[in-house]
């Protein structure tokens, strides 16, 4: 995804930096660019909805797995570009789905971590395993697409 956005800087520096208006291929690069990014999203929510997840849900459980240490409901609210009330619902139902469990930071009890139980564990991993398969079917496109971004 880091290489999707540098791509986009390039593409968008460049345009800016020749001072010249978008070509019609421009704008045919960047519609399929966002077409192939929302093929992939709903086969991600598709994906999360067969497991018994919410997309949102999905992606928080993504969030907290995906951090050196345990995060925070202001932390995944932040993570998730999302306001800290809605995060705390989403943690809440989360917590219980069997999914969550919130702890008392050991360093500052006025801080509550959260952290995956096994169930969560076991369904990111199936997610995650059919996330990067799918992925690599699509390798091949968003490399071309990536590539005329930076012509």
């Amino acid at each position: 995804m880091r290489t999707m956005v540098n791509a986009m800087d390039t593409f968008a520096t460049h345009a800016f930096e020749q001072n010249s208006a978008l070509q019609p291929s421009d704008f045919a690069m960047l519609a399929d660019f966002r077409y192939e990014l929302r093929r992939f999203t709903q086969f991600s929510e598709s994906q999360a909805q067969a497991q018994g997840l919410a997309p949102q849900q999905h992606q928080a459980l993504l969030a907290i797995k995906g951090q050196s240490v345990a995060p925070t409901v202001t932390e995944l609210s932040q993570r998730l570009c999302i306001k800290s009330h809605s995060a705390a619902e989403l943690v809440s139902r989360l917590v219980q789905m069997g999914m969550l469990n919130r702890q008392a930071d050991p360093r500052d009890g006025r801080r509550v971590l959260l952290h995956l139980t096994p169930l969560a564990e076991r369904t990111l991993e199936s997610l995650s395993a059919a996330h990067q398969a799918q992925l690599q079917n699509i390798r091949p496109l968003l490399v071309g697409l990536l590539e005329k971004f930076s012509k």
